[in-house]
Order: C-alpha cells, then sequence, then structure tokens
C-alpha cells in the first residue's frame, strides 16, 4: 500500500467532477482495465502539489493498489478508493485561501496604485463573510468595486492582482465555483509562478491539516 498522501476531488454527494462515472463511495476500490491514459483511461489522484488545479467542493483522502502513471498535474493510477473526506476543506476555508492567494500579490497592484484599496477591501470584506461577519450585500459591493479597478487598470500584472482579489469575493459558494482556483491561477501572474504555487499549496495545506 502507497504511503504518499493522495486526494480525489469530488462534486457534492461524492460525485466525479472532472470527468469520470458514478458515485464514489468511501472504501469501495474502483478498477480500471486496459493500459493507462491521462486523461483517457485510469482513475486520476491528486498529490498535495497538484491541489490546486483540481479544487472542487469535496476533498477526499485516497490510497491505490498496483499500477501507477504519474503526469504534470496528477496521478494516474488502475485501482483506487476514497478512504476520508479531508472535512477542514469547506465553503469557509476555500474562501479564506482564496483571499490568502489574492493578499499575497496584492502589494503588486499597491504599488502601481497606493491609493486604491478597492482589490484589498475586496479581500478583508471576503475574510469577514467567511467568518459571518460581513453580509451578502456587503460582499456583493465589495466585489463589485473590486472588478471596477480591474477596469481601471491596464493588463498586465496589476490587472491580475486584482481580479485575483475580485475572485475571492466573487463566489455565494467559493468552493464549489471555482473562485478558489481562480483566485489562485490569477495570483500567479504577479510573480514567479513555481514559487507562488509552492506558497500556494503549502498555505492550502496549513489550511487542511494545521
Amino acid at each position: 500500500m502507497n504511503q504518499e498522501r493522495l486526494f480525489k476531488v469530488l462534486g457534492k454527494g461524492q460525485v466525479p467532477c472532472h470527468g469520470g462515472d458514478g458515485k464514489w463511495l468511501e472504501g469501495e476500490w474502483r478498477e480500471v482495465e486496459g493500459p493507462l491514459k491521462p486523461c483517457g483511461n485510469g482513475l486520476h489522484l491528486c498529490r498535495e502539489k497538484d491541489l490546486i488545479t483540481w479544487l472542487h467542493e469535496e476533498l477526499w483522502e485516497a490510497e491505490y493498489e498496483g499500477e501507477r502513471m504519474d503526469g504534470d498535474d496528477k496521478v494516474i493510477v488502475r485501482r483506487a478508493r476514497i478512504t476520508r473526506r479531508v472535512e477542514t476543506w469547506n465553503e469557509r476555508t476555500a474562501r479564506l485561501f482564496a483571499c490568502d492567494c489574492a493578499a499575497h500579490v496584492l502589494p503588486v497592484y499597491e504599488k502601481t496604485y497606493p491609493d486604491d484599496k478597492r482589490p484589498h477591501e475586496a479581500i478583508e470584506t471576503a475574510r469577514r463573510y467567511a467568518d459571518g461577519k460581513a453580509t451578502k450585500k456587503e460582499l456583493d459591493a465589495a466585489r463589485d468595486a473590486a472588478e471596477n479597478a480591474i477596469w481601471s487598470t491596464e493588463e498586465n500584472d496589476t490587472w491580475s492582482a486584482a481580479k485575483a482579489a475580485a475572485k475571492a469575493a466573487a463566489s455565494k459558494d467559493a468552493a464549489s465555483e471555482d473562485a478558489t482556483w481562480t483566485a489562485a491561477w490569477d495570483a500567479t501572474w504577479d510573480v514567479t509562478w513555481t514559487s507562488e504555487r509552492e506558497w500556494q499549496t503549502a498555505r492550502l495545506m496549513q489550511y487542511l491539516y494545521k
């Protein structure tokens, strides 16, 4: 049995959200036949470094047996099962993580636009909303303000930083509507991709296993 920590990302109700058939059941092995092929044939699992690319509503720890292929952003295995839901991945932590990704690159925006606090305020409002301290109306207003900041800048690094802030406050359901993924994605355009993704992954794991 493998010792590496692996994950399966699923939609609400343990159903596939990135392709595949049928509901996954906790502890029940699934298996495929034929040659393994990324995005073609096999059961797809995530390593820690892959998670940000695939995050969705439910996150499960998983394990595999037998044949395995390693791709750039996933592992492909012949036989796998989910073993435990990661309950620390939820609506609150998804939004807070999106806020962290945006805040980490916000200095890029504020260096060019030091007097424009709209992206900063959108992030802080989203944090308060995640903790039940801001209303949906306040969240919507903060998002709209951050989106206005996007269109008042040129499409470059500062544009991406403002966009990440808006995405952090954009969604009614941060986990299921990809606000987390898009905030993280937009944030990586402002700095070195590899170093930022490493920071994001480390931050995500703090939320999941603190």
